[in-house]
């Protein structure tokens, strides 16, 4: 992950240069490896960079060869190798970055270059001839972009292609990783003491054959992280609090062991409708329409997580299963075949696909009773007396009074719960009151619960006394 600050038609950027640094150095935490800054015109941009590889090369903002397009990027695009072989006029490329390419793309095909994109990114082109800044992000939103009413504009940027020593690590949802210096695969999970997830993830780790880092937190050390996570997130929702606090941590346990990037699975209870809340989906329009639903708003729960927990601390986290053509084909499978039956589980199909039973001289992928585990979500799995203490720890800081007598300048927006209002306490703290409405609350449909947790389901193997 990386840092990007974009201002276009300001009137004096020279004098407003010093502000422009300090605003995007509050980014500096996406980017810690360098920092860049272009300025022309009316218009700057400053890069701050996180180099996951090519660490010698591709410092940003990009320059074409006589300088009249600058470009600061957030991601990787995937297909740049493709696309580079398809430019039909030649281009003199000065890094290995996989993001350069979008320079020539936009030379050939102006505003639809990022049509022509495959990966996760957000970036910002400044066209010093046609004096226009175009802001640009994936169809997902899986980096996040955003623009400022006064004109400004940020997000975050860059990356590059050939792999350097940092090792690439992966999280304790079963998360896998890369080494590219070393010969055996490296995994990390994350929980309380005896937490679902980390048996789980030790099992894999020893039928895989990896490099197994098993990290524990304490209810004090979540406790604790809780303003900053919120800080990050620029969020109150409870469900995405509850998740990202663990991967807050494990960043940065594993950022200080020299991971910078680890491949993540958000994406897949979306597409594939694995939450155990669609067990209720009444018939198969309703449940392709909240997969739809959700993978439209994952850059404001689980990819905002992914994004946000991890370049807190300088690690960037990758989603393969949001892959433009595999979203694109899972998308477009018959939702009567991922609906959750009596004799198909939650992502049935994506489980399937791993499963060798029926080729008896393959090797298995998983075993058995990973591969066919219920669902359990991150927040529940690194423990389940991590929910009981949030909400324990919350009924100490509101007190009914305080719910009865919510803040009138919340609006409609009213905390369901105490611990709701624990957090929206916090992100006020943070941001001003306007800030609110770019949060998304994360619910269940086709549920009587307001708790967002899997346990709150009533097929879930550990539920709630009464869950419904």
């Amino acid at each position: 992950m990386c840092g990007i600050f974009a201002c276009h038609c300001h009137p004096d950027v020279p004098k407003f240069k010093p502000t422009a640094l300090q605003m995007a150095k509050a980014a500096r935490h996406r980017g810690p490896d360098w920092s860049g800054n272009y300025i022309a015109n009316n218009t700057i941009l400053v890069h701050e960079r996180l180099s996951i590889v090519g660490v010698e090369s591709g410092a940003q903002p990009l320059l074409n060869e006589d300088g009249s397009l600058s470009l600061a990027v957030n991601g990787e695009i995937y297909n740049h190798r493709v696309l580079r072989k398809q430019l039909k006029q030649p281009y003199i490329f000065k890094t290995h970055s996989d993001c350069e390419v979008i320079i020539p793309l936009y030379m050939e095909h102006g505003l639809d270059a990022p049509k022509l994109l495959d990966g996760m990114f957000s970036w910002v082109l400044y066209d010093k001839r046609a004096e226009r800044t175009i802001a640009a992000r994936d169809p997902r939103n899986t980096l996040k972009l955003r623009s400022l009413s006064n004109g400004k504009a940020n997000g975050h940027g860059d990356h590059e292609q050939q792999p350097s020593e940092g090792l690439v690590g992966v999280d304790g949802e079963g998360k896998l990783s890369s080494v590219t210096w070393l010969p055996q695969l490296h995994s990390f999970s994350i929980g309380l003491p005896d937490a679902p997830d980390t048996k789980a993830a030790l099992e894999v780790a020893k039928f895989l054959g990896t490099k197994h880092y098993d990290f524990t937190f304490t209810i004090e050390d979540g406790l604790s992280a809780l303003s900053d996570v919120i800080y990050h997130l620029e969020s109150y929702d409870v469900t995405t609090i509850r998740a990202s606090t663990p991967m807050f941590l494990l960043s940065r346990k594993i950022k200080a062991m020299g991971v910078k990037m680890g491949l993540g699975g958000e994406g897949s209870d979306e597409i594939f409708g694995g939450y155990l809340y669609f067990h209720a989906a009444p018939d198969k329009k309703a449940f392709h329409e909240e997969t739809v639903r959700r993978v439209k708003n994952l850059h404001l729960s689980d990819c905002l997580r992914a994004n946000k927990s991890t370049a807190a601390w300088g690690v960037e986290a990758r989603v393969p299963f949001l892959d433009k053509q595999f979203l694109e084909d899972a998308m477009s499978i018959d939702p009567s075949e991922k609906m959750i039956t009596k004799d198909r589980i939650e992502k049935y199909i994506l489980r399937k696909a791993f499963d060798t039973t029926d080729e008896p001289d393959t090797k298995p992928y998983l075993p058995d009773n990973i591969l066919w585990r219920q669902k359990e979500q991150f927040s529940d799995g690194v423990g389940y007396g991590w929910i009981d203490a949030l909400k324990d720890n919350a009924a100490l800081h509101v007190t009914d009074e305080m719910m009865q007598h919510p803040k009138a300048e919340w609006g409609d927006d009213m905390p369901d719960s105490k611990e709701a209002y624990w957090y929206r306490s916090m992100f006020d703290e943070h941001f001003p009151p306007y800030c609110a409405s770019t949060v998304m609350r994360w619910t269940p449909t086709w549920s009587k619960q307001n708790d967002p947790s899997g346990r709150a389901i009533a097929t879930h193997v550990a539920k709630y006394g009464g869950s419904e």
